[in-house]
C-alpha cells in the first residue's frame, strides 16, 4: 500500500495536534499500519518551535498509554503540502490560515479535523489556558475522531484491494 501521511495542524503545536498525533500514531500501531500512515503535527503560529508539548498534553496522553514527550513543536512548511495527503486542522481559524499558506497546485486535503473526522462541524477547543479537565475534553474528541479515521482509512484500504465482503 502507498503511504498515506496525516498532518495535524493546531496554533502552536503544544496541545491539541501533538495530542492528535499520538493518539492517532498509536492507534496505527496498534493496527500494524504505522508504515501505511505516517504522522506528524504542526502549528499555524512559531512561536513555540522546538519546545514539548504542554504537560497537561503529556500528562494525558500519559494517562492513555500514550508518550508524546519526545515530540517538539514546528510550524507548518510549505513542502508539507506536497509531503502530507491530508491535512487536518483543529478550529475554523487553523484551517483559515493553511487554505492562505497553501500553495494554488496542492496534492493535500485541507480540512477541518470534525468535520472530515466525525461529521461535525465544530472545532476542536484549545486547551491552553485552562485546566487538565480540558485536555482531557479535548483528549475524548481527537480520541473519537481519530478512531474514525483510521475505521475510514481501513474501509478505503479494503476496497482497493477488493476485499469488501463481510461474508465468510
Amino acid at each position: 500500500m502507498t503511504p498515506f501521511p496525516v498532518l495535524f495542524v493546531c496554533l502552536g503545536n503544544i496541545c491539541r495536534s501533538p495530542l492528535a498525533e499520538g493518539i492517532f500514531r498509536d492507534m496505527a500501531i496498534q493496527n500494524d499500519r504505522e508504515h501505511d500512515y505516517p504522522t506528524d503535527s504542526a502549528g499555524t503560529g512559531g512561536w513555540h518551535i522546538g519546545y514539548p508539548p504542554d504537560a497537561r498534553s503529556v500528562q494525558v496522553a500519559r494517562e492513555h498509554g500514550i508518550d508524546i514527550s519526545d515530540l517538539r513543536a514546528r510550524r507548518i512548511e510549505a513542502s508539507d503540502f506536497d509531503r502530507f495527503e491530508l491535512i487536518l486542522a483543529m478550529d475554523r481559524s487553523n484551517l483559515r490560515h493553511l487554505q492562505d499558506m497553501a500553495p494554488r497546485q496542492t496534492a493535500a486535503t485541507l480540512a477541518l479535523f470534525s468535520a472530515y473526522a466525525l461529521g461535525q462541524d465544530i472545532d476542536i477547543p484549545d486547551p491552553y489556558y485552562g485546566g487538565i479537565e480540558g485536555f482531557r475534553d479535548v483528549y475524548s474528541m481527537l480520541f473519537s475522531g481519530c478512531r474514525s479515521l483510521v475505521t475510514k482509512f481501513e474501509a478505503e484500504r479494503a476496497s482497493w484491494s477488493g476485499n469488501t465482503s463481510s461474508v465468510r
